[in-house]
């Protein structure tokens, strides 16, 4: 192969008429940042599974107030708000198909949500999440506590 002066196009044979990407092409394999930034054990951003990575997702889209981010007002549930509510079952499945269909709207293409249950105890505010992530089907429990 000769060498070709730099500034000068070089017409080359196309390897597939189909458009699909060669063979040899390289697929990166996918890295979970972590919600929480920090260094990891290699002095690089700490990075997390898949599971832990959705479970820090439900955590924020749960604690996050609606109008909290700038260019997302509408992201969040408006939980820990609810907690100096007064206590009622129509407030209780109220509640609860808030973070159902939050959690469906912001993460409705990793998880698909099963059943959601918070309780209120004395300064702590606990929430249960049974769901199935999409990527593999097993079902997990993400169990959330924050204190208010």
């Amino acid at each position: 192969m000769t060498a070709v002066p730099f500034g000068v196009q070089v017409a080359c044979e196309s390897r597939s008429s189909t458009g699909d990407p060669d063979d040899r092409t390289r697929v990166a394999p996918t890295v979970h940042c972590a919600v929480t930034q920090g260094i990891g054990p290699q002095g690089r951003t700490a990075a997390t599974t898949e599971e832990e990575h959705v479970r820090d997702l439900i955590e924020q889209v749960l604690f996050t107030a609606p109008g909290e981010r700038v260019n997302r007002p509408g992201f969040g549930t408006g939980l820990l708000q609810m907690v100096f509510a007064p206590n009622s079952d129509a407030i209780a499945a109220a509640l609860q198909l808030t973070v159902q269909g939050a959690l469906q709207q912001w993460l409705g293409d990793l998880i698909q949500v099963e059943s959601v249950s918070a309780e209120a105890e004395d300064a702590m505010l606990r929430v249960t999440v049974q769901y199935r992530l999409r990527s593999d089907g097993q079902r997990r429990t993400a169990e959330l506590a924050r204190r208010v």
